[in-house]
């Protein structure tokens, strides 16, 4: 029998997308949606409980409410993902083949909602197994005991999260990337500027690389975001 699937959404004022979002889950496939909710001021909570997921109430920070959605999970293997982002319709499947085959986690290729040639040259290059071009909006499945292995998401880190806990994961445990793209929303880029974000993003992912402290990307990117 295929493990339980546990999928967990972090969300902060998200009311427009959440139940969408929900349903899509539950009817493709997850056994249970926790919402870890940051501290939502809109109808957030209201409309994803109405949509049949568990709310859990968390401290504001993407890694914390993804922790903290974990830690009330039910089922072996916890899938997270953004409010903002759509994996394939096979998604249940696609990781039980890939658990199945002996990965511990993994995730999708991305796409975006938008046709913009910067931002199709940046999913693109998510097709290849490189730690550089590992980020949340691909989402991530990953077993409830690797998980608990590794501590799951560190929580010092408000930004880059994402990528660092694949970098660690990868080094006591099978990652894969599935076939398959997850979509994601273009909107922060629409905001910003597509190109000056995603210049944005490039200059703070090179500050983590050259050893960044967190709150020194958290400023920069504050500072800058529209």
């Amino acid at each position: 029998m295929a493990p339980g699937l546990s999928v967990v959404i972090p969300v902060l004022n998200e009311s427009a997308v959440i139940a969408e979002r929900v349903r899509f889950f539950l009817t493709h496939g997850a056994d249970e949606v926790i919402i870890s909710d940051g501290g939502s001021t809109d109808a957030t909570v209201e409309r994803a409980e109405q949509a049949g997921a568990v709310v859990v109430d968390s401290r504001r920070g993407r890694a914390i409410q993804m922790n903290t959605g974990a830690a009330a999970a039910s089922h072996m293997v916890l899938y997270f993902a953004h409010a903002d982002t759509v994996p394939p319709v096979s998604f249940r499947a696609d990781i039980h083949a890939a658990i199945h085959f002996g990965a511990d986690a993994g995730c999708y290729r991305l796409a975006f909602d938008h046709p913009h040639w910067l931002l199709k040259c940046y999913a693109w290059f998510t097709r290849f197994d490189v730690d550089w071009f590992r980020f949340g909006d691909q989402t991530l499945f990953i077993t409830a005991e690797a998980f608990r292995s590794i501590g799951g998401f560190r929580t010092d880190r408000t930004v880059m999260e994402d990528q660092e806990i694949v970098i660690r994961l990868k080094k006591t445990h099978r990652f894969t990337l599935m076939p398959g793209q997850a979509v994601t929303s273009a909107r922060r880029y629409l905001a910003n500027g597509i190109v000056r974000l995603q210049a944005l993003f490039t200059v703070i992912w090179l500050m983590y690389q050259f050893g960044a402290s967190d709150e020194t990307l958290v400023s920069y990117y504050r500072k800058r975001m529209r």
